[in-house]
């Protein structure tokens, strides 16, 4: 979870790090850094409580969970007025399978796609 709000906020920032950061370079002591702030242990995982943590240390973004590959199955919306937004989506690997099959498609139509699991180019 925190990994993925540090890559959001990279690439919504226009972090120069953000290529490094999806691809599990350089992030560790940013995600370090955020939970020590926050004070957040993710050790045993995390839920809406620490997306409700999150939002209010990233007051001046929007964050957006998705729980899958559906735009209407919304987890966590914080609904913070901003025009900044970080959206992640929590995806199963039945969702995997189902959006790389879904690439496949995309791709064959030229259009851009990018797609990373756990700091790791799939796409």
């Amino acid at each position: 979870m925190a990994h993925a709000l540090a890559i959001a906020k990279a690439k919504v920032d226009g972090d120069p790090n953000y290529n490094s950061y999806r691809r599990g370079y350089k992030i560790r002591p940013v995600v370090d850094r955020l939970l020590e702030t926050t004070g957040i242990d993710l050790s045993r995982g995390g839920g809406v409580p620490e997306l409700l943590r999150f939002q209010e240390h990233f007051k001046e973004y929007r964050i957006v969970v998705f729980g899958g590959l559906n735009c209407e199955d919304i987890i966590f919306d914080g609904q913070v007025e901003s025009k900044k937004e970080l959206t992640l989506c929590m995806i199963t690997y039945l969702d995997i399978f189902m959006l790389l099959t879904a690439l496949r498609v995309r791709c064959r139509d030229n259009m851009s796609v990018e797609v990373v699991i756990n700091g790791v180019d799939v796409a």
